[in-house]
C-alpha cells in the first residue's frame, strides 16, 4: 500500500482556482480595514432656506450595527436637529452658515468611533438691498430697492413700504403684489410719496408665499434713523 504524506497547515487557508492559480488568504489587517467605520457624506451638506422643511441623512459604512450619531461640537441651524440614527431634520429659523462636528459610533467591542466636520448654509430666500436709498426730495420721501429670488420656486410677492412718524402713524409710500419668478435677480422696486412735515423712519417689508409648499418668506429693511421732511404743510 502506498504511503500518504500529509502536511498540516497552521496558517490561513489558501484556495486553488480551476486554472491552478493559488489565491492569497485574507489577512486579519485587511479584514479590519474592510470593516473600518467611515462617514460617506460630503462635508458640505445641501443648502436650505428659513422656515423650509429640511431632511438629510448622515450615512456611514463599516463597523458593527447598530450605529449611533451625535453632535460633538459647533452648532446646527436653530430649528434643525440630529437624531441618533443620523437623520438631520427640521426647519431652519434664520439664515446663516453653520459649522458643526458630528460623530458616529458602532456597537462593536471594542467600539469604533469617527468624527467629521460639516457645514449647512441657510440662504435668505430674497436678496434685498437699497438700489436708491430712501431720501427726502422736497416734501417727498422716495427711493428704490433691488430684490432677487434665490429659491428654486416662483414666489407670490407682496412689497410694502411704510413711512412711520414719531407718533407711530404709518403712511404707505409703496406697494406692489406680483409673481417673482425663480432666477430673478436685481429687480428694481421704486417707492415714493408726498408727506407732511416731520421725521419718518422708512420700513420696507417683503413677504413671499409658495402656496403649494405652504412656505412663507419674509425680509425687512429700514432706515437707520428718521428722515426729516422740511417742506410742505
Amino acid at each position: 500500500m502506498a504511503a500518504c504524506l500529509c502536511s498540516l497547515s497552521t496558517g490561513p487557508l489558501a484556495s486553488v482556482h480551476a486554472d491552478g492559480e493559488q489565491s492569497q488568504p485574507q489577512t486579519d489587517s485587511a479584514a479590519q480595514e474592510e470593516n473600518q467605520l467611515t462617514i460617506k457624506n460630503d462635508s458640505e451638506l445641501p443648502d436650505t432656506y428659513p422656515r423650509t422643511h429640511y431632511q438629510v441623512r448622515l450615512f456611514a459604512v463599516g463597523g458593527v450595527p447598530v450605529l449611533h450619531w451625535q453632535l460633538e461640537r459647533g452648532a446646527l441651524p436653530p430649528g434643525i436637529k440630529l437624531e441618533d440614527d443620523g437623520l438631520l431634520h427640521g426647519a431652519a429659523e434664520r439664515a446663516g452658515e453653520f459649522q458643526f462636528t458630528a460623530s458616529v459610533r458602532d456597537s462593536g467591542r471594542p467600539q469604533q468611533a469617527v468624527e467629521k466636520q460639516f457645514v449647512i448654509r441657510v440662504r435668505s430666500a430674497f436678496s434685498l438691498n437699497w438700489k436708491s436709498a430712501a431720501h427726502v426730495s422736497g416734501s417727498r420721501i422716495e427711493g428704490s430697492v433691488e430684490i432677487s429670488n434665490n429659491t428654486p420656486d416662483d414666489i407670490d410677492l407682496t412689497f410694502v413700504v411704510l413711512a412711520v412718524a414719531a407718533n407711530g402713524r404709518a403712511t404707505a409710500i409703496g406697494y406692489q403684489h406680483f409673481p417673482l419668478v425663480r432666477g430673478t435677480t436685481g429687480k428694481e422696486l421704486p417707492f415714493g410719496e408726498n408727506l407732511p412735515r416731520g421725521g419718518y423712519v422708512v420700513h420696507v417689508d417683503v413677504v413671499g408665499e409658495v402656496a403649494r409648499k405652504n412656505l412663507i418668506y419674509r425680509e425687512r429693511m429700514q432706515t437707520p434713523g428718521p428722515l426729516q421732511v422740511m417742506a410742505g404743510p
